[in-house]
């Protein structure tokens, strides 16, 4: 046991020893094999540094033979650049001396067809102006240079003047109006373009005034710009003012920038659904008005061509002689028609104006400089817009002129024209922003003035009403509708047409500190209180009228008819909506009027009515014989219904009542109350024996009596 346990470790150290020295035997043979590269390593070494040494020594000696080499290259070179520099530098500034002689043809045939290369010549001259004033200002290649400078800026300058003036044309009135009329049927509008000269001839233009401003130091062709733009602003205005003359009154098409407009298959053919007024209605009411004014007004001539009015057609409104008088005053009527498209011309001619100013001005913006383009456009607009206000003058002057002999109908003209201004003055102002304060004035200034003479034509036709004269001769004979009641109605009924414009033309002439911001309902109310002015001096004028008549009877009826045509047209025009704007109780205070007069005719029948009755009436016992005196006032009584009877049926019949509704009322009232009467009075009458031959005085049966009455305010019986 103690001998195996002693050889266990014996046994381990002897491998560990083994081991050890095979480790020890491997790390020789590693450190053997080190040794072996160092010493290869260490050979390789000196051999690399022996072949760097011997390149580096070549490269010295390389490098010190070519230095010289390329030094002397790169002064070859530098002297061989300054050459070249020289030669060009001498071609150069030798090319100046020739450009004057290069250019000519160029600049002598000028740049029509070739303004690239024209501009390209004219760039050359400048840069040997530029040359020659820096470099030789003494030589006199500088003074002919700069005479071809300046002569090819002329030519540029005519060119500018020639593109302009030859391709510059009036815009067609047939796509003026096309672009100024509104298509209802549309959602989106589409804008008429007006092209006023070809692109390529626009891009032309645009490239001689850019090179102008810029080198040619010249604004001349700014002047020239607006003067021929201007003057074919006025010539395609003036345009369409003789298209309205040669074509409106024949074709009867009315164009009407204010209204929509059904567009069709060619602007030809188009036609608006509503006009901006409505030329026939007023030349009726001028013709009426002029014909009254000459015959009623002044005094000083016979009577009136107008006959009486004879009646209501079913629409309550009057018959008036306009047919007739049309056919008298033919040459009379023809200058209306001439009017009517003088009116409407000159409406469209503003709306036009404001079209083809703004497209001007969008032609303007791409030819002129912006910090001239302002003024530019407003020494281009000022031929148009000076003959457009000078007509408005006209037609002010004419307004006034007529005024002072009494035509009031001449401020009807006025009113189509102020509304059309007033609803055109934004975008007028607009199209106007920045031009001269004198320039924006001139349509306010305008409106101002047909506001004054309108508003003064008002006030005095409201006094021609109050005191026109009571002239017999001028009384309708069978007490129907006057003159003065039908003018002035036809007269307000125009107002209505206008009630806007109208409202504002009072309101304009207000003195009151709050005369800057009146409201449309102001406005209103001053002219609801203007017709109540008016049909109040009408009231009280047919007063005045109805005492010429002897005939108490004739003179209820004159005023009746009057009345009742006033409360007719009032309602059937709406004019009844104005008036009760300050006059809540218009309506039924006129049919109290007219109740009066009823009241009044009826006591002309109290003269037959009265023989009718139980006054004077004997009285007597049945079988009683009478006396001759009670037999005599019998008789009388009888004879005194049928004289009476007869005497007023030949007389009123002959008058008239032109609405047919009171006309029958009028009859069955009074048939109701003589034929009852006189039923009763036959009744007393009828036992009693007072005449051998009653037949003599009971002449008529109380039917023949109606019949008699339902003729009556019938001429035609």
């Amino acid at each position: 046991m103690g001998i195996t346990s002693r050889m266990v470790p014996t046994e381990d150290a002897s491998a560990r020893k083994r081991e050890i020295e095979e480790k020890l035997k491997q790390e020789q043979e590693t450190l053997s094999f080190i040794r072996e590269n160092m010493e290869k390593s260490d050979q390789l070494t000196k051999g690399m540094v022996s072949i760097l040494s011997s390149f580096e020594s070549r490269l010295m000696q390389l490098e010190n033979s070519i230095i010289p080499v390329h030094k002397q290259t790169e002064n070859l070179q530098r002297l061989q650049e300054n050459v070249d520099k020289t030669l060009s530098c001498m071609d150069h500034v030798i090319s100046y001396y020739h450009v004057a002689k290069d250019t000519d043809r160029i600049i002598r045939e000028g740049p029509t067809g070739r303004l690239d290369d024209y501009l390209l010549c004219i760039a050359k001259i400048q840069k040997a102006v530029e040359y020659f004033q820096d470099n030789n200002p003494d030589s006199p290649e500088l003074n002919t240079v700069k005479a071809r400078f300046e002569k090819g800026k002329e030519l540029l300058e005519a060119e500018f003047r020639s593109l302009l003036t030859r391709y510059s044309k009036p815009v067609p009135p047939i796509l003026i109006l096309d672009a100024i009329t509104v298509d209802e049927e549309l959602e989106v509008q589409e804008d008429v373009v007006l092209d006023h000269l070809p692109e390529a001839v626009l891009q032309d233009i645009i490239c001689i005034a850019g090179w102008l401003v810029e080198y040619g130091r010249n604004q001349d062709f700014m002047n020239v710009y607006f003067q021929i733009r201007s003057n074919q602003l006025d010539r395609s205005i003036k345009g369409l003012k003789d298209h309205f003359r040669k074509n409106s009154a024949s074709s009867g098409i009315l164009y009407s920038p204010a209204v929509p407009t059904k567009r069709k298959d060619t602007p030809t053919k188009k036609a608006p659904k509503r006009p901006v007024y409505i030329p026939g209605t007023i030349r009726k009411a001028q013709n009426l008005l002029k014909q009254y004014s000459q015959h009623g007004l002044d005094g000083k001539k016979g009577g009136s061509n107008l006959t009486p009015l004879e009646g209501y057609d079913h629409d309550l409104r009057v018959k008036h002689p306009s047919d007739a008088l049309t056919e008298k005053h033919g040459a009379a009527a023809g200058k209306d028609d001439v009017l009517d498209i003088e009116i409407d011309s000159y409406i469209h001619c503003i709306t036009a104006f404001v079209k083809l100013a703004q497209s001007e001005y969008v032609l303007l913006a791409e030819i002129i400089p912006e910090h001239h383009q302002k003024k530019t456009f407003d020494s281009l607009i000022q031929e148009a817009l000076d003959n457009l206000m000078l007509e408005g003058d006209n037609i002010v002057s004419a307004a006034r002129r007529a005024i002072m002999r009494h035509d009031y109908s001449a401020v009807l003209t006025i009113f189509p024209i102020l509304r059309h201004l007033k609803m055109n003055k934004s975008e007028f102002d607009t199209t106007l922003q920045g031009t001269a304060a004198s320039t924006k004035n001139k349509l306010p200034t305008l409106i101002t003035s047909m506001e004054t003479i309108g508003a003064k034509a008002l006030e005095e036709f409201a006094d021609s009403i109050k005191n026109d004269p009571d002239k017999e001769y001028n009384m309708p004979k069978d007490g129907t509708v006057h003159e003065l009641t039908s003018n002035a109605i036809l007269f307000l009924q125009q107002l209505l047409d206008f009630h806007e414009t109208a409202g504002a033309m009072l309101a304009s002439q207000e003195t009151s500190s709050s005369a800057g911001s009146y409201t449309s309902e102001f406005n209103k109310r001053l002219l609801s209180s203007y017709i109540c002015k008016v049909l109040g001096n009408l009231q009280l004028n047919l007063l005045s009228k109805s005492k010429v008549y002897e005939d108490s009877a004739l003179s209820a009826i004159f005023l009746h008819n009057n009345y009742n045509y006033i409360l007719k047209s009032l309602e059937k025009s709406e004019l009844i909506q104005l008036v009760t704007v300050t006059q809540k109780k218009a309506e039924s205070s006129y049919r109290e009027l007219i109740e009066q007069q009823i009241q009044m005719y009826q006591r002309s029948w109290l003269k037959v009515t009265e023989h009718l009755t139980d006054r004077n009436m004997p009285v007597f016992q049945p079988g009683t014989k009478l006396k001759d005196k009670e037999r005599q006032v019998i008789k009388d009584k009888f004879k005194g219904f049928n004289d009476g009877l007869e005497e007023l049926c030949k007389i009123q019949k002959g008058w008239a009542i032109p609405d047919k509704e009171q006309r029958n009322f009028i009859r069955q009232a009074q048939r109701r109350v003589v034929s009852d009467a006189y039923r009763a009075f036959l009744q007393r009458c009828a036992n009693i024996s007072f005449t051998k031959n009653p037949e003599k005085y009971h002449k008529y049966r109380p039917e023949e009596v109606e019949e008699m009455i339902e003729k009556l305010f019938d001429t035609s019986a």
